[in-house]
């Protein structure tokens, strides 16, 4: 049993470490090799590394037309030998399908082949997509197909241009049971060339379909935050100016490629209740007329593309963002009228207490114990103090009697 586990484990091992292109892939280099009328044009090759495709003929023709057709999208190229080759600009994906066609000019004779990726329906990854942020780094996301086993494994490749060999993602994003749900990209220059991305995928229980995508990187570049956002406001005449710089990119575009939104609003008021419409400008400057000295103003500034390759939905908002005055005249009048409130009933208090109220009423003594020790000692100076007054007054009885 644990021969079998280890030998599953080893192969498993291998199939991630050394995993090739899908077989799914390799079978799309001879896609019509196998007749189904009669033709001069045989044997359409197509070799989706150089978006190139090739063919064969019993006959020299002095030129010929390929055209490569998905669904409404159709491509159309003149050629004068038996090889066709489309930019990436003109490819179209292949996971969905696609028709070629070879013709003669002039002529009735003419080739096509339908080319249908094979593999389990519904095993190829869904909900791809990428975005560039931060100058310079990208995130590449999907999900499993629906359908797709629980072993498979999906590997990401991609490719700038049709001359160069695809490159496979270096650093991806793990989900469940180690299975590949997305891919992180650093230092990605945005050129204006399309980007070929393809996700393969295999699995030791059934062949697992491929999923492909042609995308211009400035399409999905998320625009950082405008540089050095500076407000300067006067009293007399009330208004600010704001000025800014055009945000951060990994290649040099020109002001006038960029438009600005500008949100000011009053602080404290909610995004619902915000009546004013945001204010768009072609420039790196605004004149804020509406400007009132008494409030307090927040402001936000995003950016997005104009007129040149640069992604047309709106940036990120750069940080907000405070100006004005912000007095709280409600608050500072409330405080004021406690304050009065409070040294007028003070006041009022102290006249009252003056003018009904006696000091010793107000702040009776406190009556003192009695010293029982020297109890006696008053006493026998009290009377001492008595009977020497009774007897100064005998003295005087007597003397007026004797007197008479």
């Amino acid at each position: 049993m644990f021969d079998t586990l280890g030998l599953i484990w080893m192969s498993w091992w291998c199939m991630t470490l050394f995993h090739p292109l899908h077989a799914d892939l390799q079978r799309i280099e001879r896609i019509c090799s196998a007749e189904t009328e009669e033709s001069p044009i045989t044997n359409l090759t197509w070799n989706w590394r150089r978006m190139e495709l090739s063919w064969e003929s019993s006959k020299n023709f002095p030129s010929y037309t390929c055209m490569m057709t998905s669904g409404d999208r159709r491509r159309r190229k003149k050629v004068k030998n038996r090889k066709c080759w489309f930019s990436m600009e003109n490819s179209l994906p292949l996971h969905g399908g696609i028709n070629f066609t070879i013709e003669v000019p002039n002529t009735n004779i003419s080739k096509h082949c339908q080319f249908i990726p094979e593999g389990k329906k519904g095993s190829a990854i869904e909900n791809f997509s990428c975005v560039i942020y931060d100058v310079s780094l990208m995130n590449c996301t999907w999900q499993a197909g629906r359908n797709a086993p629980g072993d498979t494994q999906y590997f990401l490749y991609w490719k700038n241009s049709r001359d160069d060999y695809e490159t496979e993602c270096e650093l991806y994003i793990k989900g469940e049971n180690g299975m590949h749900t997305g891919c992180r990209f650093q230092n990605v220059m945005i050129e204006e060339k399309t980007t070929y991305f393809l996700v393969d995928g295999i699995s030791s229980n059934s062949q697992i379909q491929f999923y492909d995508e042609y995308i211009e990187l400035y399409e999905i570049e998320r625009l950082t935050p405008p540089l050095n956002v500076s407000v300067n406001c006067t009293v007399n005449p009330a208004g600010c100016t704001i000025t800014w710089q055009k945000p951060c990119t990994s290649y040099e575009k020109p002001e006038h490629c960029f438009e600005y939104e500008i949100n000011i609003q009053n602080k404290g008021e909610h995004d619902k209740d915000k009546k004013d419409p945001p204010v768009i400008v072609n420039t790196n400057k605004y004149e804020f007329e509406n400007y009132n000295v008494k409030k307090k103003y927040i402001l936000k500034i995003r950016a997005r593309g104009n007129s040149c390759p640069i992604n047309k939905s709106w940036g990120e908002w750069s940080k907000p963002i405070e100006f004005g005055e912000n007095e709280d005249y409600f608050l500072v009048v409330l405080l004021l009228l406690i304050v009065l409130g409070t040294i007028l009933v003070t006041l009022l208090l102290f006249f009252l207490c003056k003018r009904y109220c006696s000091f010793k009423r107000v702040f009776p003594p406190i009556p003192q114990p009695r010293d029982k020790f020297n109890t006696s000692h008053d006493e026998n100076i009290q009377t001492e103090n008595m009977f020497p007054s009774s007897l100064s007054c005998t003295k005087e009885v007597t003397m007026v009697e004797e007197m008479t």
